[in-house]
């Protein structure tokens, strides 16, 4: 199986770091994995996004044209990459910044107030985590312990966000799961 995956936003939202999770993450799950990030010369408050390619073989290619996963943080992400999500599958909207929907019915769309949850948690610059854990929900692309364990190493340097970090990622997985829950 392979999930091609653009987390998209502005610089300074945390883009490329959840792509790293994602890569990282993939890695210690013993998959073939790409990270390419991508980012306008301003890079806080620019243009940012990365695709991450996560897959159980070799990968053939790191570019990718039509996303499987797509996150957007921020309207002009959700602009150029709702219209490119592969039919059946997911895109996670942050609704904190986006009121815009796709308006597409062949994927799976999911409203998930990512900003408004790490503000809930005291830390807004956390929605990035909030939305890597949404994908894992939605997705099933990688396990929330591998995620965790990964988070943790990454954040080292800062061993005081370490738990709202943890936390950060398990609302958006909870997060997630209680949409889907509800919709069947």
């Amino acid at each position: 199986m392979e999930h091609q995956i653009v987390i998209a936003g502005f610089g300074g939202q945390g883009v490329l770091f959840a792509g790293q999770l994602l890569a990282y993450s993939a890695l210690e799950e013993g998959k073939h994995v790409t990270w390419i990030p991508a980012y306008g010369p301003e890079m806080r408050g620019g243009t940012a996004n990365v695709t991450v390619i996560i897959s159980d073989e070799e990968i053939g290619s790191p570019q990718v044209r039509n996303p499987t996963d797509v996150i957007v943080l921020n309207p002009p992400a959700m602009t150029r990459y709702a219209p490119l999500v592969k039919p059946g599958g997911c895109l996670i909207v942050d609704t904190t910044l986006i009121e815009q929907r796709s308006g597409r019915s062949d994927i799976r769309e999911i409203d998930l107030p990512a900003r408004e949850i790490a503000q809930a948690l005291g830390f807004p610059q956390m929605a990035n985590v909030v939305a890597v854990g949404a994908l894992a929900a939605a997705s099933g692309v990688l396990k929330l312990e591998t995620l965790e364990r990964v988070l943790v190493a990454k954040t080292a340097k800062r061993p005081e966000m370490r738990e709202a970090n943890i936390a950060a990622l398990r609302k958006g997985a909870a997060a997630v799961a209680a949409t889907l829950a509800a919709a069947s």
